[in-house]
């Protein structure tokens, strides 16, 4: 069976359980403290080397990292991944286009506000990823005047990768009011089979408002101890 390595109320962990409920496969879910550190211990980076998650174990015991990575194997052979190759790299282009235009600016504004860390980042900080979260926005809004689902005319997993934060955009405190297009989008991914409208609030984790703890690999800590010998050496 399929084990899930998840964290309720990320997005990102949203995009693959939607996935497996479309294509109804059964699965276990491991839940990971990520803002306690779980993710950062040596056993789980041997799973995700960057300590994110979602991640997924097959029956067979490999295992995949990275949202979009598990959405594109799962989705293989099935109706949410095109079988001609154009298909497909249209669907990869809309999932480069997620993971760099919409969750780094969509997905970071929301976590922001809703885990109380907007106050703490420097505003001019804050306003860029606004304003590229808004254009990105706008972005599809202009694709979606032409089409009925971001790849093509028909629901793929660009439509369930985009959705994850994007649909979530007020919460990170943009309007979405003025984008027609999407607005009319997002009513035909909601309206999709077994859509997954339930969200998990940050709350649920009481260590949610911590940053995101770092632990240096091996390779970092010699490159550290060898810097700090040549600084004290220089002095």
């Amino acid at each position: 069976m399929l084990t899930l390595y998840d964290y309720l109320p990320s997005q990102n962990g949203w995009k693959i359980r939607q996935l497996l409920a479309h294509l109804d496969l059964p699965y276990r879910s491991e839940l990971v403290a990520i803002f306690d550190g779980e993710g950062q211990s040596a056993d789980y980076r041997r799973i995700s080397p960057t300590g994110t998650v979602p991640a997924l174990r097959l029956a067979d015991g490999r295992t995949l990292a990275e949202s979009n990575a598990i959405l594109a194997f799962l989705a293989e052979g099935t109706p949410y991944l095109p079988g001609d190759a154009y298909g497909r790299a249209k669907v990869l282009q809309w999932l480069s286009f997620e993971q760099e235009r919409i969750e780094s600016t969509v997905g970071t504004l929301r976590h922001w506000r809703l885990t109380g860390k907007l106050a703490r980042r420097p505003p001019a900080l804050v306003a860029m990823k606004r304003d590229a979260a808004v254009h990105a926005l706008a972005i599809l809004d202009s694709e979606l005047e032409t089409r009925a689902f971001v790849a093509r005319d028909a629901y793929t997993i660009a439509d369930i990768a985009l959705y994850a934060y994007a649909a979530h955009a007020q919460e990170a405190g943009i309007a979405l009011r003025p984008f027609v297009h999407f607005n009319r989008w997002l009513a035909r991914v909601r309206a999709q089979p077994g859509h997954l409208a339930t969200t998990h609030a940050y709350a649920l984790d009481p260590h949610s408002s911590r940053e995101l703890a770092h632990r240096p690999l091996p390779a970092e800590v010699a490159f550290m101890q060898a810097d700090d010998a040549g600084g004290a050496g220089a002095d």
